[in-house]
């Protein structure tokens, strides 16, 4: 690891617990700071009431930290968009957004949709399939970007036990697979980033779907529409505000639902398709990716297509630039 990669991990990474809730509140009014949290979700109804509830109580009615929560529903089947509701979101579907611009899928082109529809100065992304879920990983992230204002960009770190259970605790136990999950970041995304960009590699969870980012800094990066955007979002950071602007603060445990190795590996070709864009700004000569699946007569191959698209830095929409003057 580079010598100022492990200056910055001493500097830049933190524990949810050294800044108290009383200490943000005092940060956030001193310099009139306004928050928004953002859920992309997509069939979420078994999870997102959960996390929206806690948003609510325990970061807008107990204390004032969080000022706009945002379910983005991007056509969802089931009742994901009532049940947020009910929780106590602003619901706003995807393709209500920007509708001049035919929506395209993938979870990129939400978040990107969703700086439309939010106002704070800070947004802080949340997937919705997370189980337990703490506001510590919304405070977490939200607390070096409301006492430090060189801070611009920080992303929560956490274990991720890949059969849903529980972290096994220290000397033995009961748990899940402690360090199991996150494999398309272990198999792909790190190694990107280390050959590539080893500014990066102190990044714990360079994948993980929470993370608080100023909004003057997200109106200047493109995002790329599908899974490759946390990783698109992170290089491109880095090379606009430099790595002492970036920081991660461990948040505990992340347990979510998995996905199988095909969709793993679909993963997988986005990102590293969005990694060699941003090394060559080339275009894939076959940006497509077939796999296999055993079937009556022996493997059958199934061929998708490999995301291939971003969305411009929102700060050349003409809409965004108008409600900004306005």
């Amino acid at each position: 690891m580079l010598e100022e990669v492990e200056r910055w991990l001493t500097r830049r990474s933190w524990s949810a617990s050294d800044r108290s809730l009383d200490q943000l509140l005092v940060a956030k009014a001193t310099r009139g700071t306004t928050v928004s949290v953002v859920l992309p979700a997509l069939d979420e109804e078994e999870t997102v009431g959960e996390i929206v509830s806690v948003i609510r109580r325990e970061l807008m009615e107990k204390v004032p930290l969080v000022d706009e929560l945002v379910v983005v529903d991007s056509g969802s089947a089931d009742r994901t968009g009532e049940v947020a509701a009910k929780a106590g979101a602003r619901v706003v579907h995807r393709d209500e957004i920007l509708p001049r611009l035919p929506a395209l899928p993938g979870k990129g082109e939400v978040l990107w949709r969703s700086l439309l529809v939010t106002s704070g100065d800070v947004v802080c992304f949340v997937d919705a399939d997370l189980k337990r879920f703490s506001a510590d990983f919304v405070s977490g992230i939200v607390g070096p970007l409301l006492t430090d204002q060189d801070m611009h960009f920080v992303k929560a770190m956490y274990d991720r036990p890949l059969d849903g259970a529980a972290a096994r605790p220290r000397g033995g136990g009961q748990g899940g697979r402690v360090g199991q999950g996150g494999r398309v970041t272990e198999l792909v995304a790190r190694p990107l980033l280390n050959l590539h960009w080893p500014l990066l590699a102190g990044f714990v969870q360079p994948l993980g779907g929470e993370y608080a980012v100023r909004r003057s800094l997200l109106e200047q990066l493109a995002f790329p529409v599908g899974y490759g955007v946390e990783l698109g979002l992170l290089v491109d950071a880095l090379h606009t505000v430099g790595l002492d602007a970036l920081g991660q603060v461990d948040v505990g445990v992340r347990v979510h639902r998995h996905q199988d190795d095909r969709a793993l590996g679909r993963m997988a070709a986005a990102i590293y398709r969005t990694a060699q864009l941003r090394l060559s700004r080339a275009h894939l000569v076959r940006p497509e990716l077939t796999q296999f699946e055993r079937g009556a007569d022996g493997f059958v191959p199934r061929t998708y297509a490999v995301d291939t698209e971003e969305r411009p830095p929102m700060r050349e929409i003409v809409e965004y630039a108008s409600r900004r003057a306005a």
